[in-house]
């Protein structure tokens, strides 16, 4: 018979006693565990605006196309430069086929530039300049991340806070003396754009009109929601 030593019997016995605890703990039976679910919200300036605009040629000669719309995007761009305050970045650049009776009869081809910019009084000033050669394909409103987290920093407090009221609030309703918090979630949203729609054809001939302007503002929430448990 293999005897074992007596460090070792310790060792596997602690083991033991340690799993056994562990099973014990997880199929403990919990009573008096309460969900709860808070929000705080608030109405948010949208501060950023993000425009695309494009330029399309349609022809028999796609080389040829394609240097008309790389010559226009460029020019473009060479406006866009002048004002640091708009941020700008090239799209995707197409050249597709246009079909007729299962041939291709000629070839479109496009690409987009999309600005974006905090000062809304020079975008509007620099679309409209722009409309002179390109076309706008959409306006978007937004907030920018600064703002975002600044207000969502606020609404986090106010938010814990009144999960912590309403915490109370069961406790005392229920006759209890106090709660612990057993696990607690925190989730935020909001941001998503305001998107005005526009007819392309029609922006691109009124060529030298900045469109009107009006950012509105959006709701931003935060959401408190966890399981408390009383005592």
């Amino acid at each position: 018979m293999i005897k074992l030593p007596t460090a070792l019997n310790a060792i596997l016995l602690f083991s033991i006693l340690c799993f056994s605890n562990a099973w014990a703990h997880e199929n403990e039976t919990h009573y008096d565990r309460i969900h709860l679910s808070v929000s705080a919200t608030a109405q948010l300036e949208n501060d950023t605006m993000v425009a695309i605009v494009y330029a399309q040629e349609e022809g028999g000669q796609a080389a040829e196309l394609s240097s008309i719309v790389n010559k226009r995007i460029r020019w473009g761009l060479d406006l866009v430069k002048k004002h640091p305050e708009i941020k700008h970045q090239t799209n995707t650049y197409s050249s597709n086929p246009i079909y007729s009776n299962n041939k291709i009869k000629g070839w479109r081809v496009s690409q987009s530039l999309r600005l974006e910019s905090q000062d809304m009084t020079l975008m509007s000033d620099v679309l409209g300049k722009l409309q002179s050669d390109l076309a706008l394909q959409s306006m978007q409103f937004t907030v920018s991340p600064d703002s975002k987290n600044k207000q969502d920093e606020k609404l986090i407090d106010k938010a814990l806070q009144a999960f912590e009221n309403r915490a109370q609030q069961v406790v005392k309703k229920l006759g209890r003396k106090n709660y612990k918090i057993v696990d607690i979630n925190i989730s935020t949203s909001g941001t998503r754009g305001v998107r005005p729609q526009y007819q392309m054809r029609a922006m691109a001939m009124d060529a030298k009109s900045a469109p009107a302007i009006s950012a509105g503002e959006q709701t931003v929430s935060v959401t408190v929601s966890g399981n408390i448990e009383l005592e």
